[in-house]
């Protein structure tokens, strides 16, 4: 597995952001993103379960960062995300965190995630529509403020 950069305050995977998730990601260099996680309690919606929010940022995260897989430099952002809640997501739970490419062709692209719970059931799961990001927002960025690499 490859591990894949991480920025500095992005709410889900910053490396110093006060309230982030703190999340680390890993790619197989073919298909698959996998993020092993367990969410902190502060983060509970209802007691002792994720709040949907947080659920819905850390798919959002991971099936977006299939467009990384084999360049880190490759960004992409939501055009279109859809998150099933099939069951609550419990704090302090060891999760499996996987986003898998169902097709990139050009500046476009679908993706898919899904949540695991340790019994291997599936929490909640995405489907994502993604479009590069646009070169004149990229050109208008301060990369240095982004702090984008591989710890």
């Amino acid at each position: 597995m490859n591990k894949q950069p991480n920025s500095e305050m992005c709410f889900v995977c910053g490396r110093s952001n006060p309230v982030g998730l703190y999340m680390q990601f890993y790619d197989d260099g073919e298909n698959e993103v996998v993020s092993e996680y367990t969410v902190p309690a502060h983060y509970q919606g209802y007691p002792g379960i994720v709040h949907g929010g947080v659920v819905a940022s850390m798919l959002d995260e991971i099936v977006g960062r299939v467009s990384m897989i084999g360049d880190h430099h490759h960004f992409m952002m939501s055009v279109r995300l859809q998150v099933l809640y099939r069951h609550p997501v419990p704090v302090e739970t060891p999760l499996r965190v996987v986003g898998r490419i169902l097709r990139l062709r050009g500046r476009l692209g679908k993706a898919e995630g899904q949540i695991f719970l340790p019994n291997g059931t599936i929490a909640c799961e995405a489907q994502m529509s993604l479009a590069d990001v646009p070169k004149q927002l990229l050109a208008s960025t301060n990369p240095s403020l982004l702090n984008w690499k591989v710890d």
